[in-house]
C-alpha cells in the first residue's frame, strides 16, 4: 500500500468536512473546496481524521490512494491556512500593481500587461517589485503564478524578469571574442 495513502489527515477545528458516495467537499474560513472521489478509493471519516483506503488490491487503486490523499490534505490546508506564492520582478523600470482581481504589470513592454485573477485567487503586491497570490485551492495559487511567471521568464544573462522568489537563477557567461 502507499506510504502516503495509509497516513490519514488530520481535519482541524474550524474545517467542515461533508462526504458522500461520489463527492467530498471541505468547507473553512478561506472558502469552500469540492472534489469527485475516484472509483478506486474508499474514504470515510474517524473522529477528527480521514481515512484513504483503496478499494481493492490493484496497483492502480493503491496508487490513487495515495493521490487521493495528497489531494485532500491540501483542500484541508487550502481551507484552513490557504496557500501562497511570492513572486519578485528584476529589471530596471519593472512594476507590478494590484487592482482589484487584476494585476497591471509594467514589464519592460510596450505596453502594461494586465492578468485577471480567476475565482477564489487574491493578488496583492506589498512593494512595486513583489507579487504575493493567494487561495484556498494549491493547484490554482500554482497555475496563476506559473502563468504570470511566462509572461516574462528570468533570461539567461542578466537574470530580468520574473521569477519566483525562492528561485535561483543561474547566469551564462556572455560570448567572448
Amino acid at each position: 500500500m502507499s506510504r502516503v495513502g495509509k497516513m490519514p489527515i488530520a481535519v482541524p477545528q474550524g474545517v467542515d468536512v461533508a462526504i458522500t458516495d461520489e463527492r467530498i467537499t471541505v468547507k473553512g474560513a478561506n472558502g469552500s473546496l469540492e472534489r469527485a472521489v475516484h472509483s478506486l478509493v474508499t474514504v470515510s471519516r474517524d473522529g477528527a481524521q480521514l481515512k484513504v483506503v483503496p478499494a481493492n488490491d490493484s496497483t492502480e487503486a493503491d496508487a490513487m490512494s495515495g493521490t487521493m490523499r495528497a489531494l485532500l490534505n491540501n483542500m484541508v490546508n487550502g481551507v484552513g491556512k490557504g496557500f501562497e506564492k511570492k513572486l519578485s520582478l528584476v529589471g530596471v523600470g519593472f512594476r507590478a500593481q494590484a487592482q482589484g482581481a487584476k494585476l497591471n504589470l509594467q514589464i519592460g513592454f510596450s505596453h502594461p500587461v494586465v492578468k485577471d485573477m480567476p475565482a477564489g485567487v487574491t493578488v496583492t503586491c506589498p512593494t512595486q517589485t513583489e507579487i504575493v497570490i493567494k487561495g484556498a485551492d494549491r493547484q490554482a495559487v500554482g497555475q496563476v503564478a506559473a502563468e504570470v511567471r511566462a509572461i516574462r521568464p528570468p533570461e539567461p544573462y542578466k537574470g530580468k524578469g520574473i521569477r519566483y522568489a525562492d528561485e535561483r537563477v543561474v547566469l551564462k557567461e556572455t560570448k567572448k571574442k
